[in-house]
């Protein structure tokens, strides 16, 4: 399981401090689906990193009883100067996969063609968000956290995505962020609302999604 136990987030800045979690506690369990809903600059992608550890809280634990991926989005900790290809061998030594496999792997799924082995700095957000997936799936989690990717590249490669995630889904929990209620609703069964630092469950991912844009007409 992964457990937040009264989990803050606050950012300080110039002139500025912003809490985006205000003392949440939650699980996420093995096999669960739970779908994130939120406007712009609620915390979604936070919550993720924060699932991943890749940020820290400022107060409060998180707790994995579970082997988590990185959050797959838009915005990946690849090294710009490195090439795909060399990024994708460098995450198989951190986990300890082997490399070939793992490289054949990535280069059939992302479809990135020449560009595998071209710098990732002379990618295109879709391209980075494909090399992302790709290569995380090419390792084996027990929670992956999907940060709006399934809208990456065409309508062939979105499809690929979605008999991964159901592949994975099956074995596995996943934590998706995304703006789309149907790519939610597709993946995910619980459903859960960031707002004003608070993080509000449903008991279906419909219902969080109804609470969201009803939060939204409010707010307008």
């Amino acid at each position: 399981m992964i457990t937040f136990d009264h989990v803050s987030k606050t950012y300080h800045g110039r002139n500025l401090t912003k809490r985006v979690l205000d003392d949440v506690s939650f699980t996420v369990r093995p096999g669960e689906a739970l779908g994130l809903c939120g406007a712009n600059g609620a915390g979604k992608s936070t919550l993720l990193r924060l699932i991943a550890g890749v940020e820290h809280a400022s107060a409060g634990r998180v707790t994995r009883g579970m082997s988590v991926s990185w959050p797959i989005g838009y915005t990946s900790c690849f090294q710009g100067s490195l090439t795909g290809a060399d990024n994708a061998r460098f995450i198989a030594r951190i986990y300890r996969q082997p490399i070939e496999p793992l490289l054949a792997f990535v280069d059939d799924f992302a479809q990135l063609g020449n560009y595998f082995h071209q710098p990732v700095k002379t990618y295109s957000a879709g391209m980075s968000a494909r090399l992302a997936f790709a290569v995380s799936l090419a390792v084996d989690f027990d929670c992956y956290l999907i940060d709006e990717v399934t809208g990456a590249g065409d309508e062939r490669f979105r499809e690929r995505c979605h008999d991964a995630l159901s592949h994975r889904r099956a074995s596995g929990a996943i934590v998706m962020v995304s703006h789309h209620a149907e790519t939610l609703s597709r993946y995910c069964d619980r459903g859960a609302v960031l707002q004003d630092g608070q993080l509000r469950f449903y008991d279906t991912i419909d219902e969080a999604i109804e609470a969201h844009h009803a939060a939204q007409r409010a707010a307008t």
